[in-house]
């Protein structure tokens, strides 16, 4: 029987996704789908959860859960991962409120930034945990990572871990959707190709019918700048740089020196920016759980429609020899060349039974790239922090980053970087 693990199974919502999704996939009837999480209740729940959309769906596949990673790993053909380390609490509100005491604000602090150094520190060693596992029981599978600092962990798994990995994020998918709709287009026939890094990922063409859509979604962008708007950072930065981003635009406000500003205040309700998004989210997502846990949980006549999750689609693509195109985060082998050579970058990809094959992309904007280069540049120093223990390592990651550089001193920096890793205490490992 061939196999499909979770870890971090414990995501009840994401696993109803991913899973449900497999659960409604004609190729993948009859895989195992191995459960593991270290939280043993949202285990069990996510047990019970996808054992009712098997019965009500009809599905073959068999829903197991493991305390025991490795043998939840063994034998696997692919494995999903979708953890965080630390949590909300202590570890995300730390991440805000130490960098709040120096001036330093933030959005969502999950990808650079001081917030996403120190999530890429904590969860690195506990990723290369799972990669040795993965190199005993099951060297052949596709990992699927899904966990944020997407870009550096997937790098690390296919740099320092020996895994075949690929990155899967929903940005790529949600691009023209939501550009389309907000702008009151017609996405019916669309063309798009989008490269970069994750989530500053660009719209480098939009076509239809041969048509160049650009300089129509720049007027109306233009026009929708004139009246507050929840994506106001991401028009400004295609009216500035030319390219729509990927991403949203909580996310871009804390990736460039522009946005967030103490000599600038004005520029947040200008753009609106939601300071401190995350947290915000976070317990508003504890507050939700009881009431959706009893729906999802608890509910024995669950269904599920298949999501827009790449999961399943990449799965059934390598099943079935029919092909798929994904955006894709992989290694820099020569795809965009005006990016590092050990960067982790996001470009299309083809899958079928030969696995994931990333696309050419060439050159992108000059302007696009050098945007890339100052994020790729902090996660590269973090990579070189987690795997050498060099504090000084951290300390460069921060200083690179462009919102954290431009709002704080050297100084500043080294000495919230130490606060950090002491509040952090044995969610980290020991820095030289």
């Amino acid at each position: 029987m061939s196999k499909i693990t979770f870890i971090g199974a414990g995501s009840t919502v994401f696993a109803k996704n991913v899973l449900g999704d497999c659960m409604r996939t004609p190729a993948l009837q009859g895989f195992e789908l191995a459960l593991y999480d270290i939280d043993l209740q949202r285990l069990k729940d996510s047990e019970n959860m996808l054992s009712n959309i098997k019965a009500s769906s009809g599905s073959t596949c068999i829903v197991k859960s493991y305390t025991d990673r490795k043998e939840a790993l063994r034998g696997a053909k692919y494995v999903i991962n979708a953890i965080q380390v630390g949590g909300y609490d202590p570890c995300t509100i730390t991440d805000f409120e130490i960098p709040k005491k120096y001036g330093l604000r933030q959005t969502i602090a999950d990808t650079v930034g001081i917030g996403g150094i120190f999530r890429n520190l904590r969860t690195i060693p506990v990723m290369l945990d799972f990669a040795a596992d993965v190199r005993e029981v099951c060297p052949d599978a596709l990992f699927m990572n899904y966990t944020n600092p997407m870009a550096v962990l997937t790098n690390v798994m296919n740099t320092y871990g020996g895994v075949k990995t690929v990155g899967l994020c929903h940005s790529v998918q949600h691009c023209i959707p939501g550009l389309f709709e907000h702008l009151g287009m017609d996405q019916t026939g669309v063309q798009a190709k989008i490269a970069g890094i994750n989530h500053m990922a660009w719209l480098l063409e939009v076509t239809k019918d041969g048509e160049d859509l650009y300089p129509e979604i720049k007027r109306r962008a233009a026009d929708k700048q004139k009246e507050h708007h929840g994506d106001m950072v991401r028009y400004e930065m295609m009216l500035k740089f030319g390219y729509y981003i990927t991403e949203s635009s909580e996310h871009n406000a804390e990736y460039h020196p522009y946005f967030i500003k103490r000599n600038y205040p004005e520029l947040i309700e200008r753009f609106q920016i939601p300071l401190d998004e995350y947290p915000r989210r976070c317990v508003e997502q504890i507050e939700r759980w009881q009431k959706m846990r009893e729906e999802l949980v608890n509910n024995k006549e669950l269904v599920h429609e298949r999501s827009h999750e790449y999961a399943s689609y990449i799965m059934e693509a390598i099943e079935t020899n029919v092909p798929f195109k994904i955006g894709g985060n992989v290694m820099n082998t020569g795809l965009i060349t005006n990016l590092p050579k050990e960067a982790c970058v996001e470009v299309p990809c083809l899958v079928d039974r030969s696995g994931v094959t990333p696309t050419f992309v060439g050159d992108l904007p000059p302007q696009c790239a050098a945007l890339n280069r100052t994020n790729i540049n902090t996660q590269l120093l973090t990579i070189e922090a987690a795997i050498t223990h060099k504090r000084e390592h951290i300390y460069h990651a921060a200083m690179l980053d462009p919102h954290t550089a431009a709002e704080l001193s050297m100084d500043d920096i080294t000495n919230m970087c130490d606060e950090l890793i002491t509040a952090h205490g044995d969610w980290l490992p020991a820095y030289k």
